[in-house]
């Protein structure tokens, strides 16, 4: 009987990190070629952000489009007003953000030194009087050019940002040749980060309200980085490029227990 339950045990820590019963509330499955759906997307736009060296464009088809039943992020070096490279930056604020849930994307990632895509969340009060890291980052998903089998997932808030932030990383074989999915299960105790339904990192709620800006809701970005504080640390090698950030969908979903109950 002992191994019977030991057993057992084993098997529930090794089976998948779904909860019993998600619900699906939001996608894009990318399915009407063209540029994204401007319903569910909108853009960053110029530089945004940690030195980078791309120009974010806005609604421009070389760089953000669906085809294939895909979406392509598309990063470029090319020049475009002050810049020497492009890309894309797509977010849902204003359109669509949440309080917990499940949220992944299966998508294959570019590849090369100098190359920055994310997967990623920030408080809805960002831009809006409140300040990063107070408005809470989930980065669902990051991954650097020069470390390109290596995925890593980060929380950062004003209690852990930058260097202090908490996070972790995972080995994922060519991630470039093969879809995989990305994905973060969100509750009010925890965030929990997998690839391929593999957990590797738990941020956990450690009660303060410095440390855990996430009861709050939270918007989607998709974006590829050239080069910029962390992508760039080992400079960018022209030779990639374009390089395409290849999503096959965005999904959504919240448990459907706790939903109901709401």
């Amino acid at each position: 009987m002992r191994f019977v339950l030991l057993c057992g045990l084993f098997a529930a820590l090794l089976s998948p990190v779904y909860a019993a019963d998600w619900k699906l509330v939001w996608s894009d499955e990318f399915d009407k070629p063209g540029l994204p759906d401007s319903t569910k997307w909108g853009y960053e736009t110029g530089f945004v952000r940690n030195h980078e060296k791309q120009f974010y464009t806005d609604r421009r088809l070389e760089n953000a489009r669906v085809e294939n039943g895909t979406l392509i992020i598309e990063a470029r070096k090319e020049q475009y007003k002050d810049a020497e490279y492009t890309a894309a930056s797509l977010t849902t604020q204003g359109k669509a953000s949440w309080t917990y849930g499940r949220i992944e994307m299966r998508a294959k990632l570019p590849t090369g030194r100098g190359i920055w895509p994310a997967f990623w969340m920030l408080g809805t009060g960002h831009g809006k009087g409140v300040k990063w890291p107070d408005c809470g980052e989930i980065d669902i998903m990051e991954l650097v050019g020069f470390h390109p089998e290596t995925v890593e997932a980060h929380c950062h808030t004003a209690k852990y940002s930058h260097a202090k932030a908490k996070g972790d990383r995972t080995t994922v074989t060519k991630p470039w040749e093969d879809f995989h999915i990305y994905a973060a299960e969100w509750f009010p105790d925890r965030i929990d980060f997998c690839v391929d339904d593999r957990k590797y990192f738990t941020f956990q709620n450690d009660g303060s309200t410095d440390g855990w800006p996430f009861d709050q809701p939270q918007y989607l970005i998709l974006n590829t980085a050239i080069g910029g504080a962390w992508g760039g640390q080992q400079g960018i090698d022209d030779s990639i490029f374009p390089q395409r950030y290849v999503i096959d969908y965005v999904r959504v979903y919240r448990d459907a227990a706790a939903q109901k109950a709401q």
